[in-house]
């Protein structure tokens, strides 16, 4: 069965040029990243994937793009406990807790004092927004922070290989906040 991923959550390419890069041809399944990230870029990639699948009558999945940013930092830190974390914006950080290639404790939101008390004194961390939170990962967990890693679309076939349970049907964003209202 062709596999095709799409993981969009830093935001790149806002323009749907990416659309025009991918292979379409014989895509059977599409495994779409489903943040927390970029707002438009995680809902741009959903409803591709969900569209496409329509006219393809191909089947649509979901994985954390959290699970592509553990795929990837494993290659520089091993099969330990890791934490993912991320800028939340308003002054909250996101963190998605693994043990080598499982999620363990999905996406949840902390203030900037419970970072570390929410993060194993085991576990590596590494981040998809090293360009926003570096210095304070570097402050809070000293050499446990591996630096930042961005989630790529082979990040999320490496976790969905690795775990296949993972996979949740009818993908939907993860939403950090509510939306904000007039």
């Amino acid at each position: 069965m062709r596999t095709l991923y799409i993981e969009r959550s830093t935001g790149e390419c806002r323009n749907g040029d990416w659309v025009e890069k991918l292979d379409l041809d014989g895509v059977e399944r599409i495994v779409v990243g489903t943040g927390p990230g970029s707002f438009a870029g995680i809902r741009s990639a959903i409803a591709f994937a969900q569209g496409f699948a329509l006219g393809r009558k191909c089947e649509v999945l979901g994985l954390p793009s959290a699970c592509a940013v553990a795929a990837e930092a494993r290659r520089s830190c091993g099969d330990g406990p890791l934490a993912v974390v991320g800028d939340a914006r308003r002054g909250k950080f996101w963190i998605a807790l693994f043990e080598g290639m499982r999620l363990v404790c999905p996406v949840f939101q902390v203030e900037r004092d419970l970072l570390a008390l929410r993060v194993p004194q085991s576990a590596k961390v590494a981040t998809p927004d090293a360009e926003r939170i570096d210095a304070v990962l570097k402050e809070v967990f000293g050499d446990q922070y591996v630096g930042g890693v961005k989630p790529t679309e082979e990040g999320l076939r490496a976790f969905a290989e690795a775990n296949p349970s993972a996979l949740a049907p009818e993908p939907l964003p993860i939403y950090l906040n509510p939306a904000v209202r007039d």
